[in-house]
């Protein structure tokens, strides 16, 4: 039976662009975009059009260009939101307009000042004007993680029976627990009249650290659409990261999900959004951090150099990284000083090796990290001593 496949709804240039010091020029999103499209994401939301001109222009070109993905555009649920996120669209091979408004009791009495029934035709409203320019319509109950299950489902059955194609449950604040955030997809797809008739859409935020998980949780009890952002990026501590879902996914084969992410250009495109919003991806970062599949335990460069499944479940070449990093420090054993010394072209005997054992030790108390240099230095200084 083959695998269900999870739609990819990348949100970098909308959500992720929001981050202070992110900005992107128009040319910088567009390099973006093409790259999303060449990974095989089916969904980027390139901007939010009302926004501001830039943010329509951008948008608009993007829409011009684009043939395999959908371009999407958030709107708020305000007429001329809509209006502004359509025309920009208009051009689209493949347009969505995203919109929506807030359902939690904090967002209805006290951001949005009024009653949920007045949020509930807001809602509908809003997803019947869209669909009078397009036909794929994603509706975002925002701050769902925290919006009473029962409102939350009267919401959602709603937009769906007003025309939206998709729709967005929100942890807007990062607030639920993986149990938590699944067993409300498990509720919607249990108790909405209609719910077969649009897809469920995941959109996690990482304020606790566990926006990854909430996506997988999420697409474990039935949703069919994650939300993510490349490295994570977005406001405050960040979205979903699309690496690491895409991974999850692709690895644990008995979750019967995947994704028509082509993997091999995940640490590209980390590197290009990195380089591009001036935001660097952290050392251990999961998939494309600089040390994923960096080693410098002696115990684990022993078991690596024997065989490299023994401390990596993913082959660096899956995602785009050069190749498994055999790090020198004084916590490196024989095995590793052994492993590099023949990368150099250096054939050591088992005398030789613990003599340069010894040195190698001391060399590393000192300089913290070996470099090929180092040891080059390192063998001819032996040779001649």
């Amino acid at each position: 039976m083959p695998n269900t496949q999870i739609q990819i709804f990348d949100t970098t240039l909308r959500d992720g662009e929001q981050v202070p010091g992110c900005q992107l020029n128009c040319d910088e999103k567009i390099e973006i975009a093409r790259y999303l499209e060449k990974l095989g994401v089916d969904v980027m939301e390139v901007g939010f059009p009302i926004s501001s001109p830039g943010d329509f222009k951008s948008v608009s070109r993007i829409a011009a260009i684009i043939k395999e993905s959908t371009v999407c555009a958030l709107s708020r649920a305000v007429k001329k939101d809509i209006e502004a996120a359509a025309k920009a669209i208009q051009s689209a091979a493949r347009p969505r307009i995203h919109t929506g408004i807030g359902t939690s009791d904090s967002h209805v009495f006290n951001k949005l000042r009024t009653s949920r029934e007045n949020v509930l035709e807001r809602g509908v409203e809003a997803v019947k004007y869209a669909k009078t320019f397009v036909e794929d319509v994603e509706f975002y109950a925002e701050d769902a993680g925290r919006t009473d299950n029962e409102f939350l489902a009267k919401v959602i059955e709603a937009a769906i029976k007003a025309g939206a194609t998709v729709v967005n449950i929100p942890d807007t604040t990062g607030y639920c627990l993986p149990s938590e955030y699944g067993a409300k997809i498990k509720f919607l797809k249990e108790n909405v009249k209609g719910i077969h008739k649009a897809t469920i859409s995941t959109h996690c935020h990482n304020d606790l650290g566990l926006a990854t998980a909430n996506s997988i949780s999420g697409v474990m009890n039935g949703a069919g659409q994650i939300e993510c952002t490349v490295n994570g990026i977005g406001e405050r501590a960040g979205n979903a990261s699309m690496e690491e879902v895409v991974m999850i996914m692709r690895k644990h084969n008995d979750l019967n999900f995947d994704t028509r992410i082509d993997t091999k250009h995940l640490c590209k495109i980390s590197a290009l959004v990195s380089s591009k919003m001036n935001m660097p991806v952290q050392a251990n970062k999961a998939i494309v951090g600089s040390n994923a599949f960096a080693h410098s335990s002696g115990i684990h460069q022993d078991g690596v150099i024997k065989s490299r499944e023994t401390y990596e479940i993913i082959d660096p070449e899956e995602v785009g990284a050069l190749d498994s990093s055999i790090v020198l420090t004084a916590r490196s054993g024989r095995a590793a000083l052994n492993y590099r010394a023949k990368k150099l072209g250096y054939e050591l005997g088992k005398e030789e090796l613990d003599k340069h054992y010894q040195n190698f030790l001391a060399l590393a108390d000192e300089k913290k990290v070996i470099q090929d240099q180092d040891l080059v230095q390192l063998f001819q200084v032996s040779a001649t001593a």
